[in-house]
């Protein structure tokens, strides 16, 4: 229950029911962040700023896609 504490929106659900309104929201929050260029297709961005996208994102997807996802690198990808 703690970690639900810590996020600062919903989670991806593993069905992808959600998935308009997470995408809206981990847009605003990355913006907030000063992070949205990583998510766009033809981004310049340091690796330190894809790294931190990820992070972020990781955190806000139901587990079952974290393992999915494991490999991914790139935020544009997830």
């Amino acid at each position: 229950m703690s970690n639900l504490a810590k996020l600062e929106f919903t989670t991806l659900d593993i069905t992808g029911k959600n998935y308009l309104s997470w995408i809206l929201d981990a847009k605003f929050h990355l913006d907030f962040m000063d992070l949205e260029d990583t998510i766009k297709k033809a981004n310049t961005t340091s690796s330190q700023d894809k790294a931190k996208s990820m992070i972020f994102l990781h955190h806000h997807i139901h587990e079952g896609l974290k393992i999915e996802y494991f490999t991914v690198k790139n935020p544009t990808n997830l």
